[in-house]
C-alpha cells in the first residue's frame, strides 16, 4: 500500500458512516423539535387546515409557553450530557433521547387533547430534557472519528442535518396538517422517523474506531494515527481542567458568539411562521412552504461555505483562525442588517420579505464552520463537555427569546412590534460576533493535553509528603513542559 494511501485513508468509510448517522440524527430531532411552531399554527386557526380536528383558544402568552417550554427541559441536562457521554459514550447516550422523542411525539396528540396547552407544554419539557444530551454526544463522536484534515468536511456535513431538520419540519409540517392526518400527523410522522432512526443507530453506530465492528484495518489506523490516539487514549479518564477552562478568554468569547447564535436561530425558527401568519398574513399551507425556504437555503449554503473553507485551507489563503473568523463574521453580520430590513416589510412586500428572510438564514449558514467547530480545534480532548456547557448556557436565550417575543408582540399582526424584536436580534447578532473577533481564536489550548493536570498533582503530592524535587524530576519536569509546548503549537 502506498504512503498517499496510508495518509489519507479510504476515500469513503465508515467515519463518513457515522458523520451520516448524526447528519440523521440531529435531522429528525430537529423536526420534532421545531414542527411545533406550525403546529400551534394550525391547532389555533383550523379554518386553514383540516377542520376534521379540534381547534384550540389559545392565546398568545400560553403559545408562546408552549414554544419555549421545550428549552425550559433543554438547558437542565446540557451539562449532565457531557459527564454522561464521557463515562458511557456517545452511542448509548445519542439514542436515548431519540427513541424517547419517538415516543413522546408519539402520545403528543392525545396528551394534548386530554391536557390542552398545560399537557402540551409538559410533553415539551420532557422531550427537551430528553433532548439536551443531543450536542454534546454529536461533538464528542465527531472528535473521537473525523481527522483533523477532514474535520471540516465531516463536521459541517453532521452539522447540516439541523438545517435539513428545519426545511423538513417547515415544509412538511403545513403539508401534513392540511392533509387528512391533520395537526395530529405533524406529531406521528416525528415519532416514526425518530424511531427509524434509533434502529439504524443501534445497528451501524459506534463509540470509536478500534470499537467499531464494521471499520477495516486501514481506516481505523488512519483514524487513529491522524489523531495521535495510539496511545490508548480511548481508554483515559482524562480530568477535566475546570479552573483553565473557567479562566480562558478564548473559551468566553466562544461562550458569547455561540450564545448569540441562539438567541438568533429561536427568534427566526420559531417565529417566523407567526410574523408570516400575522405580518404578512399567509394561511397556514403557503405560510409553511415559505418559512422553510429560509432553512432550504442555509442547507445548500451550508456547503458552498463548505467547499470555500476546502479551498483556502488547501491553497493555504489564510490560517485557521482567520478562515474562521472570516466566515463566522458574514454569517452574522450579514442577516442582522438583513433581519432590520425586513421589519420595515408588510403584507404587500411579501415577495420581499421572504426573499430577505432567504438570504438571512443563507448567510447564517456560515456558523457551523465559523465557530461551532472551533469547539473541537481547541479541545478535542474535551469537546463533549465544551459543548455541554456552551451549548447549555447558550440555550438559556432560546428558553427566553419566545417570553420576550410574547411580551413584546401583543398583537401578531403589528409590524412595529416585529420590527423591535428583529432589531433586537440584529444587536445580538452584530456584539456576538465582534467579542469573537477580539479575542475567539482556533489554537489548540494547552489544558487540552492529556498530562495538563498532572505536573501540578505531583508537586502538591511532593509538598504534602515534606519532599522536594531531586534533579531528576526536575528534568523530567522540563521535558514536559516541552512536550506539553510542542503538543499546543501542533
Amino acid at each position: 500500500m502506498g504512503s498517499s494511501a496510508e495518509e489519507k485513508g479510504p476515500c469513503i468509510g465508515i467515519r463518513h458512516l457515522q458523520s451520516l448517522l448524526l447528519f440523521l440524527a440531529i435531522a429528525v430531532n430537529y423536526i420534532a423539535r421545531l414542527n411545533v411552531s406550525v403546529a400551534v399554527v394550525a391547532m389555533t386557526d383550523a379554518a386553514t387546515t383540516n377542520l376534521d380536528f379540534p381547534e384550540f383558544d389559545w392565546t398568545e402568552t400560553e403559545r408562546s409557553y408552549i414554544l419555549s417550554s421545550f428549552y425550559w427541559g433543554y438547558i437542565i441536562t446540557q451539562f449532565p450530557a457531557g459527564f454522561l457521554v464521557r463515562r458511557f459514550g456517545a452511542k448509548i447516550i445519542l439514542f436515548i433521547p431519540t427513541f424517547a422523542t419517538a415516543v413522546l411525539s408519539g402520545i403528543t396528540p392525545y396528551c394534548v387533547t386530554w391536557g390542552g396547552w398545560q399537557a402540551f407544554c409538559v410533553i415539551r419539557i420532557i422531550e427537551g430534557l430528553f433532548q439536551g444530551l443531543i450536542f454534546p454526544c454529536i461533538h464528542e463522536h465527531l472528535a473521537k472519528w473525523s481527522p483533523p484534515s477532514e474535520r471540516n468536511r465531516l463536521g459541517v456535513f453532521a452539522y447540516s442535518g439541523a438545517d435539513f431538520g428545519s426545511v423538513m419540519a417547515m415544509f412538511s409540517s403545513g403539508l401534513i396538517a392540511n392533509s387528512s392526518m391533520g395537526w395530529p400527523g405533524i406529531s406521528y410522522v416525528s415519532a416514526g422517523i425518530c424511531g427509524i432512526w434509533s434502529l439504524l443507530w443501534l445497528i451501524l453506530g459506534s463509540n470509536n474506531a478500534p470499537s467499531s465492528c464494521l471499520i477495516g484495518q486501514e481506516e481505523r489506523d488512519y483514524v487513529e494515527r491522524s489523531m495521535k490516539r495510539e496511545d490508548g487514549f480511548h481508554a483515559q479518564k482524562i480530568p477535566v481542567p475546570w479552573k483553565a477552562i473557567w479562566t480562558s478568554v478564548p473559551f468566553y468569547a466562544l461562550l458569547i458568539v455561540r450564545s448569540a447564535q441562539g438567541w438568533a436561530n429561536s427568534t427566526m425558527q420559531l417565529q417566523t411562521p407567526a410574523y408570516m401568519h400575522g405580518v404578512l398574513e399567509m394561511d397556514i399551507k403557503s405560510n409553511a412552504l415559505y418559512s422553510a425556504l429560509p432553512f432550504l437555503a442555509m442547507w445548500c449554503m451550508s456547503y458552498v461555505y463548505l467547499a470555500f473553507a476546502d479551498v483556502a485551507m488547501s491553497r493555504q489563503w489564510m490560517s485557521l483562525t482567520t478562515l474562521r473568523k472570516s466566515i463566522n463574521t458574514v454569517s452574522y453580520w450579514g442577516p442582522a442588517a438583513a433581519l432590520i430590513g425586513i421589519g420595515f416589510l408588510d403584507k404587500s412586500q411579501t415577495n420581499l420579505a421572504i426573499a430577505l428572510m432567504t438570504i438571512n438564514a443563507g448567510l447564517n449558514a456560515g456558523s457551523g464552520i465559523g465557530s461551532i467547530l472551533t469547539i473541537i480545534d481547541m479541545s478535542p480532548n474535551h469537546s463533549g463537555m465544551l459543548m455541554a456547557i456552551v451549548n447549555g448556557i447558550g440555550n438559556l436565550f432560546p428558553l427566553l427569546t419566545p417570553l420576550l417575543v410574547g411580551v413584546i408582540v401583543t398583537e401578531t399582526s403589528s409590524r412595529s412590534q416585529w420590527q423591535i424584536v428583529f432589531g433586537m436580534t440584529a444587536v445580538v447578532f452584530f456584539f456576538g460576533n465582534l467579542v469573537y473577533i477580539i479575542w475567539g481564536t482556533t489554537d489548540k489550548q494547552p489544558w487540552d493535553a492529556v498530562d495538563f493536570l498532572q505536573p501540578l498533582d505531583s508537586e502538591n503530592n511532593m509538598q504534602q509528603n515534606g519532599s522536594k524535587p531531586s534533579g531528576d524530576n526536575k528534568q523530567d519536569e522540563t521535558t514536559t513542559n516541552t512536550d506539553r509546548t510542542a503538543t499546543t503549537v501542533t
